[in-house]
């Protein structure tokens, strides 16, 4: 004999509820792909942070929809200003004039990389489709395109007195093109990993680049001989993120993902000092202008949350400065003793190199700043974010 139901049973089929077509108010159709993905819903918070209460920007460029990666200010026109990010698109854009942008268009992958030559007539984007692109900024127009790199273009950088175009690569090259005849005069291989970062020595007779491989190599452009490698004890046992080149061309200051510091003769090839203060990696560095006292110092910012102010000439920290979150970016203001930082907390400040002070803190970005640039003038600094835009900051009471 079956047992009788059990008295919460059957209040359940008491209580059931049915409806009929009587009781439809309005049918709404959906397509399930407007539905939100978990996925999507789970987004770091550090990468969304609250909205800022202020904006102290006086300039927003707002044509990107993705994030941004890259800036650059034009050394001769103080207005101008080249962005790129992860919308695969590039822009050319002046401050003050909301009204005029121009479009870098080509790209298939994101623009990660933007550099002017130094007299202003042409800029370079690249991006991580492996292509190089020359643009004449009088026409507006595209001057050439350097391709065949088996990787994303990871830094841009010019002669300091010509048209060399040279780029670093995920595929472990480096290149350098003639922009004015659109063709390739080197290319550099050697490195076993992508070549993080890279330059012109400043007098252009040498070229440094730093890969994920945990080395140094000095190249001769002309013949594109590796005159020096620089690698293991008591170097960088991780792959190098940044490297700076003094303004007398005698040393690379080279920083890695394992937060060590190392001041390499680039004569030599010999490491002369290290640096030691950073417990996380190191994202940007960079010497201080060259004249007076702070001709010796030097600046660097890692995800440690702290800018370090260094004396050069006894190896030591001046000024350890504290940040809320990870310093992405650092730039020097012009010839002055002041220099500007990004943080991953979307701020951008200003820092007394002499006192070590925060002067000023900007705000307005609402997620991490990933570069900075300064204007022709020095009128103006330039931030950009992932936050899908560009801000410009008035620094001319500073300096």
């Amino acid at each position: 004999m079956d047992a009788p139901p059990s008295h919460h049973e059957e209040e359940d089929d008491d209580d059931q509820l049915f409806l009929d077509e009587s009781d439809i108010i309005e049918e709404v159709p959906f397509d399930e792909e407007d539905l939100p993905d978990a996925d999507d819903e789970a987004v770091s918070d550090a990468e969304i942070l609250e909205e800022p209460e202020n904006d102290d920007s006086v300039h927003v460029f707002t044509g990107h929809t993705g994030e941004l990666y890259t800036v650059a200010c034009s050394p001769t026109d103080a207005t101008l200003v080249a962005t790129g990010g992860g919308d695969d698109k590039g822009f050319l854009w002046k401050i003050g004039r909301g009204d005029w942008a121009f479009e870098l268009q080509g790209h298939k992958d994101s623009v990660c990389s933007l550099a002017f030559s130094t007299d202003g007539q042409l800029l370079a984007s690249g991006s991580l489709d492996g292509i190089v692109q020359i643009w004449d900024i009088q026409s507006e127009n595209l001057k050439c395109s350097f391709e065949g790199l088996g990787g994303g273009i990871e830094w841009i950088s010019w002669h300091p007195r010509g048209h060399l175009v040279l780029a670093g690569s995920e595929d472990c090259t480096v290149w350098m093109w003639n922009a004015d005849k659109g063709s390739c005069l080197q290319t550099f291989s050697g490195h076993g990993g992508s070549v993080t970062c890279g330059d012109f020595t400043p007098d252009g007779k040498l070229v440094c680049t730093g890969s994920d491989d945990a080395t140094l190599r000095i190249w001769d452009p002309k013949s594109g001989e590796n005159i020096h490698v620089v690698r293991g004890h008591p170097y960088h046992t991780e792959g190098l993120t940044c490297m700076a080149i003094s303004s007398d061309s005698t040393r690379a200051l080279t920083a890695s993902k394992d937060g060590s510091l190392h001041i390499v003769n680039i004569t030599t090839g010999k490491v002369v000092s290290s640096l030691v203060s950073h417990s996380d990696s190191i994202e940007c560095v960079s010497f201080a202008p060259s004249h007076g006292p702070s001709s010796f110092w030097a600046a660097t910012g890692g995800m440690d949350r702290k800018l370090v102010i260094w004396d050069l000439q006894h190896s030591m920290p001046r000024s350890t400065c504290e940040h809320e979150d990870g310093v992405t970016c650092l730039t020097w203001l012009g010839a002055s003793n002041y220099l500007a930082t990004g943080c991953v907390d979307g701020k951008v400040r200003l820092w007394d190199g002499r006192s070590g002070d925060c002067i000023r803190t900007f705000s307005g970005h609402a997620s991490a700043i990933q570069t900075l640039s300064v204007s022709a003038n020095r009128n103006f600094l330039v931030s950009a974010s992932i936050d899908e835009t560009a801000r410009v900051f008035e620094i001319a009471e500073f300096l």
